[in-house]
């Protein structure tokens, strides 16, 4: 088989992912997005976490699966007690540095949080002002991250699927609505968050959020380890959540360690807003700099000196 046809294989194999999980459920988003996003970025390993998982492909897993959550539920008050004085003294917010590229469009609805842990040890800001819910985080290995996410009155976060399907999500409500007008719809099913009650669901099924009320909402955010049918898979699986949590790893304060995604994310942020000053202070030199380095760019592919020698 020739090079070509290898590729043209992988292609191949690479759309036919893409379609699994774009056709993955109910709901679904234009296959554009689906193809270029994130989501189609780890289409093929998905796929494989798929093939392999131990529960069936529900928007919402059985509850009973995950039997190892229970202390979380049943200690629901004394969670509750940190995140409310965190969130009275401020520190449930967005990033400050654009350093969380995770969720920096959740950022622009009014979402925000505080880490308890991101795949690696709790920073140590966490361990100081929430001790007793990191120490409850911490006691349950199958828990990879948690944060403290907090959704404003009105706001409304729009239909998406997590990219990455190495876990699962878990949801503690702490300070609630207790209102179906306050709910996360997954594939077309609703649930609406109540007040000491949890639930565990499918992030990678497209799912969306809306506050219809006037009340805050403040709940425990998890990351679970997805149940696989291998310990090979698991083992593997466990391995490259690991890698990528540390990658996309941020701080609650400054000085704590932020991973090489997030410090990209926020160079190119930086480069961005520089961009826009520019272009808002000098619009002509900006367009006139512009088309300079599309015909410079031109100029160098069309020029001889590259070019591979016959």
């Amino acid at each position: 088989m020739s090079i070509h046809q290898i590729l043209l294989a992988l292609l191949a194999l690479y759309l036919a992912c893409v379609l699994f999980v774009h056709f993955r459920g109910r709901e679904r988003l234009s296959f554009k997005r689906q193809l270029f996003d994130h989501s189609g970025l780890f289409a093929p390993y998905n796929v494989l976490l798929y093939l392999f998982s131990a529960l069936p492909a529900k928007p919402y897993p059985e509850r009973s699966a995950f039997a190892y959550m229970d202390p979380l539920r049943e200690q629901w008050q004394t969670i509750r007690k940190e995140a409310l004085r965190l969130f009275d003294e401020g520190y449930i917010r967005a990033a400050e540095k654009n350093n969380d590229a995770s969720f920096a469009s959740f950022f622009k609805a009014g979402w925000k949080r505080f880490y308890l842990k991101w795949y690696d040890l709790p920073p140590q800001s966490a361990r100081v002002l929430c001790p007793q819910t990191v120490a409850l985080v911490e006691s349950i290995p199958q828990i990879k991250a948690a944060m403290f996410a907090l959704l404003p009155a009105g706001a409304k976060l729009n239909a998406h699927r997590d990219p990455f399907a190495g876990s699962m999500r878990y949801h503690l409500g702490l300070s609630t609505p207790n209102s179906d007008a306050c709910r996360i719809v997954v594939d077309g099913v609703p649930y609406a968050w109540r007040d000491g009650e949890d639930v565990i669901f499918d992030e990678t099924f497209v799912h969306w959020v809306d506050n219809a009320t006037d009340t805050t909402r403040v709940i425990l955010f998890c990351d679970l380890e997805r149940p696989l049918r291998t310990r090979l898979m698991r083992a593997f699986n466990g391995w490259i959540s690991g890698v990528l949590g540390r990658a996309t790893a941020t701080q609650n304060m400054g000085g704590e360690r932020v991973g090489v995604v997030n410090r990209l994310y926020a160079g190119a942020e930086r480069m961005g807003e520089r961009r826009k000053r520019f272009k808002h202070a000098l619009p002509w030199t900006y367009q006139i700099s512009r088309a300079t380095l599309a015909l410079a760019l031109l100029a160098w592919l069309l020029s001889p000196w590259w070019w591979p020698l016959p």
